[in-house]
């Protein structure tokens, strides 16, 4: 991979001046009087009606943004739902970023290449409104900086993190959708640079994708490979550009389970490209709200608009009964 920064890719060090230079360049933090000012899209009645965040794309992938309620249709366990609450304006982020560095991240400028997706990430945010934690696993999670919106301070911490140890990805980004589901903002998310590499957790992808779909908390996967295992790179070989790599297989999986997505970073241009997407799926998500199955237990969840042709993008289900939403 080539970055043309003027700092050799395996520096560390060199890395970290980059980044702190990038920080001290970016625009001063906005008042925190702004945030408070901002009309958050939460609902009233939250602990009595199950939230869905859901994304809409048309038959050539593009995000739809101009949905109403009266477009969507609620299907659970079979049953049409009644849509109680409807948000479609933009609101506020608070986001997770869950930074691998395990030992496998040390390879071939995978630590590297995260760290610019993370950096874009960041600075795609609105500064003194949109928050973010960061936060770095191998075989536990570390917070490396606390929830906030002053983002220069997360843009230094990044130069922080180095690979070492095992990993155990699937048991962090459960705990860090846990995290994060805690934050007052309506749009949350977790978003994890990876190789997609586990070698330690407890749980399963099904276990995690269920938890972070019950808490609707959905879990975008940057899976940092080289470009010959990019299905959108142009030096990709013809099996990765059907099909993604074994190491990302499963976590693919756990996102979209999660109202999520998996995307490719390889080079600096498709780590920009990742976080854009990320950023803006999340800024144009729907939330719709309805009133929950009297049935105890797990409830599938299926979300349509009127246009057959449009594909909705939500978690799963929810738990009824439990509290959990």
């Amino acid at each position: 991979m080539s970055y043309m920064i003027g700092t050799k890719l395996g520096d560390r060090s060199g890395m970290r001046r980059f980044l702190l230079a990038l920080a001290l360049i970016t625009q001063p933090v906005i008042g925190w009087a702004q945030e408070a000012a901002e009309t958050q899209a939460t609902f009233r009645s939250g602990v009595d009606l199950v939230t869905v965040s859901a994304t809409v794309r048309d038959s050539k992938g593009r995000l739809v943004t101009n949905l109403t309620k009266q477009d969507f249709e609620v299907i659970d366990r079979g049953e049409r739902r009644a849509i109680s609450e409807f948000r479609s304006e933009r609101a506020p982020l608070s986001l997770a970023i869950l930074f691998d560095v395990s030992g496998s991240m040390d390879v071939a400028d995978r630590a590297t290449a995260a760290r610019f997706a993370a950096f874009h990430l960041l600075n795609s945010l609105d500064e003194g409104r949109d928050e973010a934690g960061l936060f770095a696993f191998d075989s536990r999670l570390r917070e490396v900086a606390p929830f906030t919106v002053d983002t220069r301070a997360l843009k230094g911490a990044l130069g922080e993190v180095d690979p070492f140890g095992a990993t155990s990805l699937h048991d962090a980004i459960s705990a860090a959708a846990e995290r994060v589901a805690t934050r007052p903002m309506s749009r949350r998310a977790v978003v994890v640079l990876t190789d997609g590499i586990d070698t330690s957790s407890q749980l399963t992808p099904a276990q995690v994708s269920a938890k972070a779909a019950a808490i609707d908390v959905p879990v975008y996967i940057i899976a940092v490979v080289s470009p010959i295992d990019d299905p959108g790179s142009d030096r990709a070989t013809p099996g990765s550009q059907r099909q993604a790599p074994a190491s990302v297989g499963t976590i693919e999986d756990l996102a979209r389970w999660t109202g999520g997505a998996l995307h490719y970073s390889s080079t600096s241009a498709s780590a920009y490209k990742a976080a854009r997407a990320v950023i803006d799926e999340l800024r144009h998500l729907y939330l719709i709200a309805f009133e929950p199955g009297a049935v105890p237990g797990w409830h599938p969840l299926e979300i349509r608009t009127s246009q057959k042709d449009f594909v909705v993008r939500t978690r799963g289900g929810y738990v009824a009964g439990s509290g959990s939403r």
